[in-house]
């Protein structure tokens, strides 16, 4: 299935060897190109997400579709917090 818009994905080594590890990121989506690609990638376009669900940098990703995970959410305007990223947060001063 392929994203839209609004989806807040966990982009990681499944998606793309790019994300592996500790270089995972969460994306809302905002657009997805309709352009031709690889059969089972695609471009998206969204902002990745701090742990509090806010907007940090505007990215674009080339991505394998089927290791893409879609957030269960709570409330579409904010993520649920894990409590790891608390810990990251006040460790980082947020």
């Amino acid at each position: 299935m392929v994203p839209k818009p609004g989806d807040v994905l966990l982009i990681d080594g499944r998606a793309s060897v790019q994300f592996a590890g500790d270089r995972a990121l969460r994306m809302r989506v905002t657009s997805v190109c309709g352009r031709p690609t690889y059969r089972g990638w695609c471009w998206l376009t969204g902002y990745s997400l701090d742990p509090f669900g806010n907007a940090e940098e505007r990215r674009e990703v080339f991505v394998q579709v089927a290791g893409l995970q879609v957030l269960p959410m709570v409330n579409r305007a904010r993520l649920p917090v894990q409590p790891w990223a608390v810990q990251a947060a006040r460790r980082n001063g947020v």
